[in-house]
């Protein structure tokens, strides 16, 4: 029905998306002192994420798959996103889970 390269961008787009309701989430759970299972099976998922883009070199591997069927230099040709933040997902993302961190410790050192 779709091509691989769009069934790839669908994929890659929907998994952005959980994980920006994983990391919102976070930010909220910290902000909110509510430091719950849910903040530890995020920081989970987060972890599992981390480790995955280390074993694959800084890059998805859904960016790696996407590859086969695209030479585009563009930053988006993996995923539904404008290129300014496809671009710059990874520093701002990182950005955002240290506040986290340093907050969940906030949070953490007031118990």
């Amino acid at each position: 029905m779709f091509s691989k390269l769009t069934n790839i961008k669908i994929t890659h787009s929907v998994i952005w998306v959980f994980f920006n309701f994983v990391i919102f989430y976070m930010l909220y759970a910290v902000i909110e002192n509510k430091l719950d299972w849910r903040l530890w099976t995020c920081y989970g998922l987060i972890l599992m994420e981390g480790i995955i883009l280390l074993i694959f070199n800084k890059m998805c591997p859904l960016t790696i798959m996407a590859r086969k069927y695209s030479q585009s230099p563009k930053y988006n040709f993996d995923i539904y996103l404008p290129e300014w933040l496809a671009r710059y997902n990874k520093q701002g993302y990182t950005i955002i889970v240290i506040i986290i961190i340093i907050l969940t410790v906030y949070q953490l050192s007031k118990k």
